[in-house]
């Protein structure tokens, strides 16, 4: 008999297909999630009320305002001492055609610990390390896929701005999150992706 299936199983496999069918992995995003990546929660977004789905579309005036973030402590985490970091990026600045900047780095935000018997609840307990930046993709560009990632924070860790790099429009461009990732010791524990589009993008 073969054993039963759980929610995050099938969101594994759920998110997986939505990454080969994306060419983000494999693709522009294969150095930094990991081909057999199963994720150990499941990461909601929400912009206005409606959720991120695993690659549906969003216009720039549906994001102007940063989203709802919620998501569950692991199941291994009895103590409830795990923080998380949030880091949006988008492999496809300035264009899909030619993603020149990747990866543009949208928002950084460390020390986000669930609510026990809050249900999905997240206390942000630390300043963001790079502000939310709205996507804006151009109207005569393609959809850019925008990648909502949630790493667990090694015990003590504790990072500056600096560290990150500058908020500035141009500053933001050309960041290297696999080597963030790396050098900070971050642990990969959920992912959730939607595609942006200019309001005057035409299909």
């Amino acid at each position: 008999m073969a054993a039963a299936t759980t929610p995050l199983d099938d969101l594994a496999q759920a998110l997986s297909t939505s990454l080969v069918e994306a060419n983000l992995v494999p693709g522009s995003a294969e150095a930094l999630i990991p081909g057999d990546f199963k994720p150990s929660t499941r990461l909601a977004i929400s912009f206005g009320g409606r959720d991120v789905e695993l690659g549906n579309l969003f216009r720039v005036n549906e994001v102007k305002l940063a989203p709802f973030v919620s998501f569950d402590a692991e199941a291994g985490d009895s103590s409830g001492d795990a923080s998380y970091m949030l880091l949006l990026v988008d492999p496809d600045a300035p264009t899909p055609d030619d993603p020149k900047f990747a990866f543009w780095r949208h928002w950084v935000l460390p020390g986000l610990k669930p609510l026990a018997e809050a249900d999905g609840v997240v206390a942000q307990t630390k300043q963001a390390l790079t502000e939310y930046l709205a996507p804006g993709p151009k109207d005569d560009s393609q959809p850019h896929r925008y990648l909502f990632l949630l790493f667990r924070e090694p015990h003590g860790l504790v990072l500056t701005k600096e560290d990150v790099g500058g908020e500035e429009f141009v500053q933001r461009r050309s960041f290297d999150p696999v080597k963030f990732v790396k050098k900070h010791q971050l642990q990969l524990v959920g992912l959730n992706w939607m595609k942006g589009a200019g309001d005057g993008w035409k299909e």
